[in-house]
């Protein structure tokens, strides 16, 4: 059996009509060079901009590296070696146009966002086998969904519905079967990209648009499958925040805003709530659009970023304090690029 990987690597995949995974290996210092491209077997949209937050996925272990394929409707897993290297196991089906996945213990959750729904599988020996009766629709055909997850303690999915605003939990029984979801209305408009903290509060950003100003987040309190608003979009002044990540203290969550290259910083309280740190925490270059997937290291030392508008991938080290200090640019990355694991 593969033992688990410790070196740093960082994968995005392509998205394109041939998909592939672009793998970079990653230095102590946080520096990253290209390992080679791995090609999933499967088909990207080939558009830019893909509607997802979790289509690239490192299982808890690091053993393995999951890719939602969105116009081949299935889901490519590899086996991750420590070099950054990647050896393609299976191909399975996963609903339809699947755009985000979720992992937790080997049991996998996979968004269909083409018919609105969850499926699930358990994942042996780098194969996804879909669990009997594991799948399970959304509240409706419009819900439009952004990115699919597990509660901290397992016992349940969250499925954040831009069409309906509304945020969807799905208890799991004990053979880790979806039950029909129990919504709420989201805090803000358009709920998008989110992130947990290890106690249970989960923080969501609010894709309201491309206009100054039109941007936020929102905190809510989990509690089995209860739900409770905390802070209620919690503006930044930027545009389109999409994408959250929580640091590994769950002290601090760093958003992508889209339309103008920043990374935003948010103080995570002992209760939940909100508050803005640094609107400009991060940044490419100051108002260029494009700014989209990120991911924390597992040690919590760098964040990386897709800047799809301009083919780049950004980094920086991440300090005690949330602290944001660039470290490079890396280029060559197709305009369709989508989704991003590190480790």
């Amino acid at each position: 059996m593969q033992e688990p990987t410790e070196r740093g690597a960082v994968f995005v995949q392509s998205n394109e009509p041939e998909n592939r995974v672009i793998a970079l290996a990653r230095g102590e210092d946080g520096v990253l060079t290209l390992v080679g491209s791995f090609g999933t077997g499967g088909a990207g949209d080939g558009r830019p901009h893909l509607t997802s937050q979790g289509s690239v996925v490192l299982t808890g272990d690091g053993r393995h590296l999951l890719v939602a394929n969105a116009a081949s409707d299935d889901v490519s897993v590899f086996a991750a070696r420590a070099d950054g290297t990647l050896d393609q196991v299976a191909r399975t089906p996963a609903g339809t146009a699947p755009k985000s996945i979720a992992e937790r213990h080997g049991l996998v959750y996979v968004l269909s966002t083409g018919k609105p729904a969850v499926v699930g599988f358990r994942l042996t020996d780098g194969r996804l086998t879909a669990i009997a009766d594991g799948e399970r629709a959304l509240s409706t055909l419009d819900a439009d969904p952004a990115q699919v997850g597990f509660t901290p303690d397992g016992a349940a999915l969250v499925v954040t519905e831009r069409g309906t605003n509304s945020i969807s939990v799905l208890p799991l029984d004990a053979d880790g079967r979806a039950d029909d979801p129990q919504s709420i209305p989201s805090s803000g408009p358009t709920p998008y990209g989110f992130a947990f903290t290890s106690g249970g509060t989960l923080v969501v950003t609010e894709a309201f648009g491309a206009q100054k100003g039109a941007a936020a987040a929102s905190s809510y309190r989990v509690d089995g499958t209860a739900v409770t608003a905390v802070t209620r979009s919690a503006g930044n002044g930027r545009s389109e925040i999409c994408w959250a990540v929580v640091t590994p203290d769950d002290r601090f969550a760093f958003t992508t805003n889209f339309a103008d290259g920043a990374v935003s910083r948010y103080a995570i309280g002992a209760d939940g709530s909100l508050s803005l740190d640094d609107a400009t925490a991060g940044l490419t270059v100051d108002g260029r659009p494009g700014l989209r997937d990120e991911g924390l290291t597992a040690d919590g030392r760098y964040l990386y970023a897709i800047d799809a508008d301009s083919g780049r991938l950004f980094g920086w080290a991440a300090g005690r304090d949330g602290s944001l200090t660039p470290i490079s640019s890396w280029g060559g990355l197709p305009a369709t690029v989508a989704g991003l694991a590190a480790r």
